[in-house]
């Protein structure tokens, strides 16, 4: 079995005329936590619809424990093990938390995650299990997304800005959390604009600018001045130490 569980290969996705990826690689390996960083813009949100089959590459490949799944449809893609939590979460409104859970549970890989696990990790949601959801916090909220995708038990859990829009305090406890589930089997890319917090919880950063890589390696390896630059284009020429985008 390959130690990678994702693999990207030269992917370029294109918005009408504009190319908003282009021609990235990278790889995420099992257990591993990668982030995602870069100005908004950048190509981030992009890159994760392509992998979870919202967007069709223009070129390159996404393999994922191997296969090719280019052409999958995006629910074919949760029944092999990605999960999206989508950018702005994406809740059904006009639904409880509970049901909300229920919908991820829908057909669900076996594995540790059911909704009795996700009430165990938030220990909140019991209580409001029958509350619409357009009634939580964005905290809340983005904890019942995160819930959402767990519960189909994933082999890889995408994060699409993870802390946006929400107070430090809930950033911080949500980010408690990665661990916990990493700890489950599940390989986490996350998608992040705050720099801190996607260097602070990952194994290695990826930094992507105007859809390019600008920075790759281990968060040791790199200096504040070289993600800072690779951040905001400034003295930017190559793609940094980590060779994991061209195996």
């Amino acid at each position: 079995m390959s130690d990678t569980l994702l693999d990207v290969r030269g992917i370029s996705v294109f918005h009408g005329q504009l190319c908003a990826v282009d021609d990235v690689s990278f790889s995420l390996r099992r257990g591993e936590i990668l982030a995602m960083i870069g100005a908004n813009g950048a190509g981030k949100s992009t890159l994760l619809r392509t992998i979870a089959g919202l967007h069709h590459p223009s070129s390159g490949a996404v393999l994922f424990d191997g296969e090719d799944i280019a052409k999958l449809s995006p629910n074919r893609r949760v029944r092999l093990g990605i999960s999206l939590v989508p950018e702005g979460r994406r809740l059904f409104s006009s639904m409880t938390l509970e049901e909300n859970l229920q919908v991820g549970a829908y057909r669900a890989n076996k594995g540790p995650f059911t909704i009795q696990r996700i009430y165990e990790l938030f220990d909140w949601m019991p209580g409001r299990r029958r509350q619409s959801v357009w009634q939580l916090s964005g905290g809340e909220q983005q904890a019942v997304a995160i819930g959402r995708a767990l519960v189909a038990n994933p082999k890889v859990l995408l994060l699409d800005e993870l802390s946006l829009g929400l107070a430090p305090i809930v950033i911080e406890r949500i980010y408690a959390l990665v661990p916990e589930i990493v700890a489950q089997g599940v390989s986490i890319l996350i998608v992040e604009q705050d720099v801190a917090q996607g260097v602070a919880v990952a194994d290695r950063v990826h930094c992507l600018l105007e859809g390019r890589t600008s920075l790759a390696g281990a968060p040791g390896d790199l200096t504040s001045d070289q993600i800072d630059h690779a951040y905001f284009g400034a003295d930017v020429s190559h793609a940094g130490p980590d060779e994991s985008a061209t195996q």
